[in-house]
């Protein structure tokens, strides 16, 4: 696909829903309550959709094996090191848990593959593709509970209940791992995906960042957000320096294909992901902190941080 078109559709995909749910919040078309619902539909339909349909018919190669340990790798090191940052920084578990969300869960997506695309072409496409499927994993089965946990945490005694694994784990915001186990049966099982299922994936990759995003925008308030810039401050490092150098070091002793390993490098140099306010909205965490993570890595990535990947990886062994 021309370059060109894929930065139209990052425009359509990721900065107007972003700006129409701002805007709709600032004129109040778009109630608390419907934002709220937009959510649910986003996970509950169309993510478990995407999940059925994208494992279906995923290549399972065996030298691609080591790519969703990345994925999730790569949600680790930042998670880890957020987590020893925020020990004596946060007395809030709202701010924690959304401090934490925010430091795990990347753009590995839409930003990660674009910039991916633009330097190694369509087969950066299928790596980013297979490292954003793992790190789904994380954001179902590792962000989901531990939002809902620190939620609890901030409950009084009165009205804390036992958080139990059935809670934490069985509920309807898991249903896209059940279409992911799904996808995976079908596709091991050797069904043939139809052709009109794959003409619909595409449009629904584009109603999933619509239904994800407009809520996301809504839920930005740079007034409220002022005071949590310094606090998140040290996600640039963490993010931008920790995460990279060390995914990048690993990666060099699994692969040897240079265009998978600047993918890589690419990947875990991405900003926060929108859903970690996704996260901080639907378990009623600090929406402020992750916005503020948001907006302040967002804007570090696109000025600083990828202008520099681009010149050292295309000056560089990586790009031949």
């Amino acid at each position: 696909m021309d370059i060109k078109l894929k930065l139209v559709y990052v425009f359509m995909d990721l900065l107007l829903p972003l700006m129409l749910g701002y805007f709709f919040r600032r004129r109040q078309y778009l109630s608390e309550k419907n934002c709220d619902k937009l959510i649910v539909v986003n996970i509950l339909v169309i993510s478990t959709v995407l999940s059925i349909l994208s494992f279906w018919a995923l290549p399972l190669k065996w030298e691609l094996i080591w790519l969703p340990f990345f994925g999730i790798l790569l949600s680790i090191i930042p998670g880890t090191a957020a987590y020893f940052a925020s020990k004596h920084k946060y007395t809030n578990c709202l701010e924690k848990g959304s401090y934490l969300a925010s430091a795990i869960l990347s753009n590995s997506g839409t930003l990660g593959g674009l910039c991916a695309y633009i330097i190694f072409g369509e087969a950066a496409f299928a790596y980013t593709q297979i490292v954003g499927l793992a790190q789904n994993l994380v954001l179902f089965l590792f962000c989901f509970p531990m939002a809902q946990y620190y939620r609890q945490q901030s409950c009084s005694g009165i009205e804390k209940q036992k958080i139990t694994f059935a809670s934490m784990f069985l509920n309807r915001n898991q249903l896209p791992v059940v279409g992911l186990i799904i996808g995976i049966i079908l596709c091991v099982s050797g069904v043939p995906r139809p052709a009109f299922l794959g003409a619909v994936f595409d449009p629904l990759v584009h109603i999933a960042a619509w239904t994800a995003l407009i809520p996301a925008g809504y839920s930005i308030n740079f007034s409220g957000m002022k005071e949590y810039y310094s606090s998140t401050f040290d996600l640039v490092p963490i993010k931008f320096v920790i995460t990279p150098i060390i995914g990048y070091l690993l990666a060099r002793e699994v692969f040897n294909d240079q265009a998978l390993l600047g993918t890589i490098l690419i990947l875990a140099s991405v900003p926060t992901g929108i859903n970690a306010i996704v996260t901080a909205r639907l378990y009623g965490l600090n929406l402020h902190v992750s916005g503020a993570a948001f907006v302040l890595t967002t804007a570090v990535f696109l000025v600083l941080v990828y202008p520099i990947l681009f010149f050292w990886i295309t000056t560089s062994s990586l790009v031949h």
